[in-house]
């Protein structure tokens, strides 16, 4: 007796990720700042950091994360611009709607991407090419800038695609070029392979994924644990994900870097009460659809090591806890100074809040 296997349609996936978004917003705005090296973030003089920057300060090395100090180290004609949230909001919300025009499937990956389902979608005959090509000029005709899209039958490579032809650029993976596409994809490409995997990998002769798949399931996850077992198929370029359109918070939190680092555990407890009032008014914003589980801190001190202390809490957040949770986050800096305190919670993960879903560009996002 022989086993019937239904081989299930392929998925249409599109993964939509704007460029250097909102560097593109402020050269859109202002084109004396087009054509040079640019980036938007905080002040050198403030401890700020990168947000985004340019293409053209990209070529001197600068990235996002980055501290502006550093930056301007790379490229000392960097002109650095500060951020309007409400420009990048309001953008954001215009490129949400165009995307909601083709698929109620749209997933957020943070401010400026999502992937999109397109399976079901009549939009364009039907075809995830064509509309992905629409969305990209809707997006630079209705918003200004350019975004870079991956066309693909799974999130892993449409992801991968996305990121394959920037800026403006168009990647479309059919299922029959995958495992073409695959063999020669470098193993850093992989979502989840870091720098110490990717060492590892290295170390091992593997460069590519062609090479990973050598190796079986069982090796791989005696090498790598749980990981193992993923790194097993997307070197296959196989991922079966699903695009969720509904988004749980798992956190919250507030934090500050300070121009100049705070000595003693009285100074830091002195900032308790503004971050505190901050945590509170973003808290309120949710309108008590996310029921706290645990209260914690952040340390970042002189050094740059962090440090994290949380502890189990119900109801509403107390200062008192954080005063507490102050106390053992500074001790464990040995003297050090401090120089970003932060405090923030963790929701209870419900059902029901899966249920709901959220604005595709959420708040906490849009401080990225």
């Amino acid at each position: 007796m022989f086993a019937v296997t239904t081989t299930l349609p392929s998925r249409k996936i599109i993964h939509c990720d704007c460029d250097c978004f909102f560097a593109a917003i402020e050269m859109r705005d202002d084109p004396l700042l087009r054509g040079r090296p640019m980036a938007v973030g905080g002040s050198s003089e403030l401890r700020g950091v990168i947000s985004t920057c340019n293409y053209e300060a990209r070529a001197y090395g600068v990235h996002s994360a980055m501290a502006t100090a550093q930056a301007k180290k790379r490229c000392p004609d960097l002109l650095v611009v500060p951020h309007n949230m409400a420009k990048y909001r309001l953008a954001a919300q215009q490129i949400r709607d165009i995307f909601y025009d083709y698929s109620d499937a749209v997933e957020p990956v943070s401010l400026d991407e999502a992937y999109l389902d397109v399976s079901n979608s009549s939009a364009c005959q039907g075809s995830a090419t064509l509309i992905a090509q629409e969305i990209m000029a809707r997006v630079f005709a209705e918003v200004g800038i350019t975004l870079s899209a991956g066309v693909a039958s799974n999130k892993f490579l449409a992801k991968i695609g996305s990121d394959w032809n920037k800026p403006n650029g168009l990647c479309v993976i059919l299922p029959q070029q995958v495992a073409d596409f695959v063999v020669d994809l470098p193993v850093v490409k992989i979502n989840g392979v870091g720098k110490v995997t990717a060492e590892k990998l290295h170390r091992m002769g593997v460069q590519r994924c062609g090479e990973l798949q050598r190796y079986t399931v069982f090796e791989l996850v005696e090498l790598f644990g749980a990981f193992g077992q993923r790194l097993h198929q997307l070197c296959r370029g196989e991922d079966e994900r699903l695009v969720k359109p509904s988004r749980q918070r798992k956190s919250l939190s507030v934090e500050h870097t300070y121009p100049v680092d705070k000595n003693g555990l009285a100074q830091c407890l002195a900032q308790l009460p503004v971050l505190f009032a901050q945590l509170q008014q973003r808290l309120q914003a949710l309108d008590g659809r996310y029921p706290v589980s645990k209260q914690f801190v952040k340390f970042k001190f002189s050094d740059f090591q962090s440090t994290t202390v949380e502890c189990v809490t119900a109801g509403s957040i107390r200062l008192s806890v954080y005063h507490d949770l102050f106390h053992q986050a500074f001790a464990r800096g040995a003297g050090l100074s401090v120089r970003l305190l932060g405090l923030g919670v963790r929701f209870q993960v419900s059902q029901e809040l899966l249920e709901i879903q959220l604005p595709l560009f959420p708040a906490e996002l849009a401080q990225a």
